[in-house]
């Protein structure tokens, strides 16, 4: 939140235009982004231009304390009423099974382990989830931080996105991607693993 909100919008820029280049999805993806929060990076852009590419979007939405979250279809200009902190959640979006999940860290670790506002709502809906959607963690560089101390129940992130790039999970920590084509070696291997499993 301390960050000039100028800086903060290049940033976002920045990041929005890496999705949109190293995540090209195919129409019939369902997306599920978030509406931001205290100065998060704010994923309705990218969202936008996945939709022009006829991808789906959804937004997550708190359905009941301590369950698992609920993934709604939603587009720019559809009605919306508040949840959970005020966040806006599709009035008549259908309920979805998300094939990519956005979700921002308020820190997020070399591990691609994220720590979110203590819920605990994407890890119990990660687990719930089979398969598991495609897992990118999106935000800021000031929020990088050694560890998280991840407990068992934690999940990493399959891709960590910053302005400074994309970062690739790996055994000694994360990685910066080269370019776009080893994020798309890495989407090919997670999609046989997928497949496999």
């Amino acid at each position: 939140m301390a960050v000039d909100r100028g800086q903060r919008r290049t940033w976002n820029d920045r990041i929005t235009e890496l999705l949109i280049v190293n995540f090209p999805f195919t129409p019939a993806v369902i997306v599920s982004g978030y509406w931001p929060f205290k100065g998060e990076f704010d994923p309705r852009f990218a969202m936008h231009a996945w939709r022009r590419q006829g991808a789906r979007t959804a937004l997550p939405c708190v359905v009941q304390t301590a369950t698992a979250l609920q993934f709604r279809e939603w587009w720019p200009g559809m009605a919306t009423r508040p949840g959970v902190y005020d966040l806006p959640i599709p009035e008549d979006g259908a309920v979805v099974k998300p094939d990519v999940v956005l979700m921002p860290p308020v820190g997020f670790d070399s591990l691609a382990y994220r720590l979110g506002y203590g819920g605990g709502y994407y890890d119990r809906t990660l687990a719930a989830l089979s398969p598991v959607p495609l897992k990118i963690g999106v935000g800021f560089d000031a929020s990088r931080m050694q560890t998280i101390r991840p407990q068992p129940h934690d999940v990493p992130m399959d891709f960590m996105v910053t302005q400074s790039g994309v970062y690739l999970p790996t055994p000694s920590g994360l990685t910066l991607a080269a370019d776009a084509n080893a994020v798309c070696d890495r989407l090919m291997r997670l999609r046989q693993a997928g497949a496999a499993s």
